[in-house]
Protein backbone atom coordinates (compact mmCIF):
# COMPACT_ATOMS: atom_id res chain seq x y z
CA UNK A 1 0.00 0.00 0.00
CA UNK A 2 1.20 3.53 -0.95
CA UNK A 3 2.68 5.93 1.42
CA UNK A 4 -0.06 8.96 2.73
CA UNK A 5 2.67 11.75 2.01
CA UNK A 6 2.95 14.87 3.29
CA UNK A 7 1.95 16.72 0.14
CA UNK A 8 -0.95 14.31 -0.22
CA UNK A 9 -2.28 15.52 2.96
CA UNK A 10 -1.80 19.02 1.84
CA UNK A 11 -3.35 18.52 -1.06
CA UNK A 12 -6.13 16.82 0.29
CA UNK A 13 -6.95 19.05 3.44
CA UNK A 14 -6.70 22.00 1.70
CA UNK A 15 -9.34 20.48 -0.71
CA UNK A 16 -11.25 19.94 2.39
CA UNK A 17 -11.14 23.84 3.47
CA UNK A 18 -12.23 24.73 0.27
CA UNK A 19 -15.41 22.97 0.16
CA UNK A 20 -16.22 24.00 3.78
CA UNK A 21 -15.90 27.73 2.68
CA UNK A 22 -17.97 26.72 -0.11
CA UNK A 23 -20.53 24.90 2.01
CA UNK A 24 -20.82 27.99 4.91
CA UNK A 25 -21.46 30.45 1.97
CA UNK A 26 -23.33 28.04 -0.80
CA UNK A 27 -25.48 25.69 1.45
CA UNK A 28 -25.76 27.68 5.06
CA UNK A 29 -27.22 30.64 4.46
CA UNK A 30 -30.77 28.25 3.24
CA UNK A 31 -30.97 27.06 6.58
CA UNK A 32 -32.72 30.49 7.44
CA UNK A 33 -35.22 29.95 4.66
CA UNK A 34 -36.41 26.12 4.45
CA UNK A 35 -39.39 25.42 7.06
CA UNK A 36 -39.20 21.30 6.85
CA UNK A 37 -37.33 19.67 9.52
CA UNK A 38 -35.43 16.73 8.10
CA UNK A 39 -34.20 19.40 5.01
CA UNK A 40 -33.25 22.09 7.49
CA UNK A 41 -31.14 19.48 9.23
CA UNK A 42 -29.42 18.30 6.26
CA UNK A 43 -28.78 21.81 5.56
CA UNK A 44 -28.10 22.65 9.07
CA UNK A 45 -24.91 19.52 8.94
CA UNK A 46 -23.82 20.03 5.14
CA UNK A 47 -20.57 21.96 6.65
CA UNK A 48 -19.76 19.07 9.12
CA UNK A 49 -19.01 16.63 5.91
CA UNK A 50 -15.82 18.75 4.80
CA UNK A 51 -15.07 18.86 8.81
CA UNK A 52 -15.41 15.05 9.08
CA UNK A 53 -13.55 14.46 6.32
CA UNK A 54 -10.46 16.61 7.71
CA UNK A 55 -10.87 14.65 11.10
CA UNK A 56 -10.05 11.22 8.85
CA UNK A 57 -7.09 12.40 7.00
CA UNK A 58 -5.93 13.52 10.31
CA UNK A 59 -5.90 9.88 11.79
CA UNK A 60 -4.27 8.60 8.15
CA UNK A 61 -1.59 10.81 8.64
CA UNK A 62 -0.82 10.17 12.02
CA UNK A 63 -1.61 6.15 11.68
CA UNK A 64 1.06 6.07 8.86
CA UNK A 65 3.70 8.01 10.64
CA UNK A 66 6.83 6.51 12.33
CA UNK A 67 6.55 6.16 15.72
CA UNK A 68 8.72 9.61 16.51
CA UNK A 69 5.89 11.38 14.20
CA UNK A 70 3.17 9.77 16.12
CA UNK A 71 4.47 10.86 19.93
CA UNK A 72 4.53 14.41 18.67
CA UNK A 73 1.34 14.20 16.95
CA UNK A 74 -0.14 12.58 20.23
CA UNK A 75 1.23 15.12 22.73
CA UNK A 76 -0.15 17.50 20.17
CA UNK A 77 -3.27 16.32 20.42
CA UNK A 78 -3.92 15.34 23.83
CA UNK A 79 -2.34 19.54 24.96
CA UNK A 80 -4.75 20.46 23.01
CA UNK A 81 -7.68 18.57 23.87
CA UNK A 82 -6.50 19.79 27.96
CA UNK A 83 -6.74 23.42 26.49
CA UNK A 84 -10.02 23.59 24.52
CA UNK A 85 -11.76 21.76 27.41
CA UNK A 86 -10.16 23.74 29.96
CA UNK A 87 -11.26 26.61 27.78
CA UNK A 88 -15.22 25.23 27.25
CA UNK A 89 -15.70 24.28 31.04
CA UNK A 90 -14.44 28.29 32.05
CA UNK A 91 -17.00 29.62 29.51
CA UNK A 92 -19.78 27.43 30.57
CA UNK A 93 -19.38 28.32 34.14
CA UNK A 94 -19.62 31.86 32.83
CA UNK A 95 -22.31 31.41 30.56
CA UNK A 96 -24.36 29.65 33.39
CA UNK A 97 -23.54 32.56 35.61
CA UNK A 98 -24.80 34.90 32.95
CA UNK A 99 -21.44 36.59 33.11
CA UNK A 100 -21.08 36.14 29.38
CA UNK A 101 -23.67 35.95 27.05
CA UNK A 102 -23.35 32.85 24.79
CA UNK A 103 -25.54 30.88 22.36
CA UNK A 104 -25.20 27.31 20.64
CA UNK A 105 -23.19 29.19 17.72
CA UNK A 106 -19.85 29.40 19.85
CA UNK A 107 -19.57 25.58 19.67
CA UNK A 108 -18.72 26.04 16.08
CA UNK A 109 -15.66 27.81 16.92
CA UNK A 110 -14.71 24.26 19.17
CA UNK A 111 -12.96 22.45 16.52
CA UNK A 112 -11.07 25.17 14.68
CA UNK A 113 -9.71 26.15 18.22
CA UNK A 114 -8.16 22.47 18.60
CA UNK A 115 -6.85 22.51 15.32
CA UNK A 116 -5.57 25.68 16.22
CA UNK A 117 -4.05 24.70 19.76
CA UNK A 118 -2.73 20.97 17.90
CA UNK A 119 -1.30 22.99 15.25
CA UNK A 120 1.09 24.99 17.56
CA UNK A 121 1.66 22.79 20.07
CA UNK A 122 2.43 20.05 17.53
CA UNK A 123 5.34 22.69 16.45
CA UNK A 124 6.44 23.36 20.09
CA UNK A 125 6.90 19.68 20.22
CA UNK A 126 8.38 18.74 16.90
CA UNK A 127 11.42 21.49 17.48
CA UNK A 128 11.91 20.13 21.25
CA UNK A 129 12.25 16.11 19.15
CA UNK A 130 14.33 17.67 16.39
CA UNK A 131 11.93 16.63 14.13
CA UNK A 132 11.27 18.67 10.91
CA UNK A 133 7.37 18.65 10.03
CA UNK A 134 7.94 18.60 6.64
CA UNK A 135 11.38 16.55 6.66
CA UNK A 136 9.44 13.17 4.76
CA UNK A 137 8.48 14.94 1.27
CA UNK A 138 10.00 18.40 1.02
CA UNK A 139 8.35 19.09 -2.15
CA UNK A 140 4.98 19.94 -0.06
CA UNK A 141 4.37 23.54 0.22
CA UNK A 142 5.60 25.62 3.56
CA UNK A 143 3.01 26.00 6.49
CA UNK A 144 3.38 29.50 5.79
CA UNK A 145 2.31 29.34 2.07
CA UNK A 146 -0.72 26.95 3.35
CA UNK A 147 -1.85 29.75 6.12
CA UNK A 148 -1.53 32.84 3.21
CA UNK A 149 -3.56 30.27 0.74
CA UNK A 150 -5.91 29.56 2.72
CA UNK A 151 -6.28 33.93 3.85
CA UNK A 152 -6.84 34.78 0.45
CA UNK A 153 -9.69 31.88 -0.36
CA UNK A 154 -11.39 33.39 2.81
CA UNK A 155 -10.65 37.01 2.17
CA UNK A 156 -12.13 36.49 -1.72
CA UNK A 157 -15.07 34.32 -0.74
CA UNK A 158 -16.11 37.06 1.91
CA UNK A 159 -15.59 39.91 -0.82
CA UNK A 160 -17.24 37.99 -3.29
CA UNK A 161 -20.22 37.01 -0.85
CA UNK A 162 -20.44 40.51 0.46
CA UNK A 163 -23.79 41.87 -0.95
CA UNK A 164 -25.48 38.42 0.29
CA UNK A 165 -24.20 37.88 3.74
CA UNK A 166 -25.16 39.72 7.25
CA UNK A 167 -22.69 41.86 9.10
CA UNK A 168 -22.16 38.84 11.51
CA UNK A 169 -21.02 35.93 8.76
CA UNK A 170 -19.17 38.20 6.81
CA UNK A 171 -17.23 39.74 9.96
CA UNK A 172 -16.49 36.49 10.83
CA UNK A 173 -15.21 35.67 7.39
CA UNK A 174 -13.36 38.71 7.61
CA UNK A 175 -12.00 37.43 10.80
CA UNK A 176 -11.04 34.00 9.68
CA UNK A 177 -8.89 35.43 6.82
CA UNK A 178 -7.41 37.97 9.08
CA UNK A 179 -6.32 34.92 11.63
CA UNK A 180 -5.02 33.03 8.46
CA UNK A 181 -2.85 35.92 7.48
CA UNK A 182 -1.53 36.62 10.92
CA UNK A 183 -0.58 33.18 11.34
CA UNK A 184 1.18 32.74 8.04
CA UNK A 185 3.18 35.99 8.57
CA UNK A 186 4.19 34.83 11.78
CA UNK A 187 5.54 31.06 10.54
CA UNK A 188 6.99 32.68 7.67
CA UNK A 189 8.88 35.63 9.32
CA UNK A 190 10.16 32.76 12.24
CA UNK A 191 10.79 30.69 9.02
CA UNK A 192 13.19 33.20 7.25
CA UNK A 193 14.67 34.07 10.73
CA UNK A 194 15.57 30.47 11.21
CA UNK A 195 17.29 30.37 7.79
CA UNK A 196 18.93 33.42 8.40
CA UNK A 197 20.53 32.10 11.80
CA UNK A 198 21.90 29.21 9.88
CA UNK A 199 23.25 31.25 7.31
CA UNK A 200 25.31 32.92 9.40
CA UNK A 201 26.92 30.14 11.44
CA UNK A 202 30.25 28.84 10.02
Amino acid sequence: MPRFTHKQYQRQSMLAMVAYVAVMLGVWPLVRTVTGLPLKVLLALAPVLPMLYMIALMVRRIRESDELEQRTHLIALGAATGVVGALSIIGGFLASAQVWRADGTILIWVFPALLFCYGITRGWVARRYGVSLSCDDESGAPVYLQFLLMAAIVGVAAWWFRQSLDDRSLGTLCGIAAGFAVLGLIVGIGRWRRRHRAEELP
